[in-house]
């Protein structure tokens, strides 16, 4: 198992957010997935459906999208899953098809709401620290571009540096690819992200794991609540 914690920088810049984490190991990652597939359909239905006739202002005003917005709006962005969903309803466009350990974290995610991360566990290096980013601090992002963090933000680290971070996503050191065999799932819930909606998350991407890799284990599922001075 993983041992990941918060650092003291985080718990006082974030009190009151939420950290999912969920490591599975024993996992298969080729081929596609019928049953998960068919719960992607199952979701866009959904969303198409209980969403109809939104505008952008009804979607920020569900509670779990409002946190989200709250966060991003203090650096100017705009949160990304807001765009997903909104591609999904408003333009009847489809999940992607990636590999089934990304597709059942994007699944879940555009259900409920909640900014999720997803590596390989066998390329992280420990300690693996949820922290806040400094100046000075930059990442490879997936696509090869080199990031600098914004001061403040909420991110993973590793011994060999930035692994993620909310508003930039992933490195191109740790993803999920077709050989990964053990999987952390890392979810990132700001201030007014409610709990129940971070562990609705992580059950989700579980039960669509299995639903490929029934032989897989569930090695942790739990929070990590970030309060000023609690380490």
């Amino acid at each position: 198992m993983i041992d990941i914690h918060g650092t003291e920088e985080w718990h006082v810049a974030h009190s009151g957010g939420r950290i999912g984490l969920l490591e599975i190991s024993g996992v298969e990652n080729t081929g596609a997935s019928p049953e998960l597939n068919q719960r992607k359909r199952e979701t866009e239905a959904r969303l198409r459906q209980g969403c109809a006739g939104f505008s952008r202002k009804d979607f920020l005003s569900l509670p779990v999208m409002a946190a989200y917005e709250k966060y991003y709006r203090r650096f100017d962005k705009t949160y990304h899953v807001l765009l997903q969903v909104e591609s999904i309803v408003l333009k009847g466009r489809s999940l992607p098809d990636v590999s089934p350990l990304v597709d059942a974290n994007f699944t879940a995610e555009v259900d409920t709401l909640v900014l999720t991360a997803g590596h390989d566990g066998a390329k992280l290096a420990a300690p693996v620290l949820i922290d806040v980013a400094r100046l000075g601090d930059q990442m490879i992002s997936m696509n090869g571009e080199v990031r600098l963090m914004r001061e403040g933000d909420m991110l993973m680290r590793d011994r060999d540096g930035v692994c993620c971070s909310i508003l930039y996503g992933q490195d191109n050191r740790s993803p999920i690819t077709t050989g990964t065999r053990h999987v952390l799932y890392v979810a990132y819930g700001p201030p007014g992200v409610p709990d129940e909606a971070v562990q609705a998350q992580l059950r989700q991407i579980e039960q669509y794991v299995h639903l490929f890799a029934p032989q897989a284990r569930v090695e942790q599922s739990r929070l990590l609540a970030a309060w000023a001075g609690t380490i």
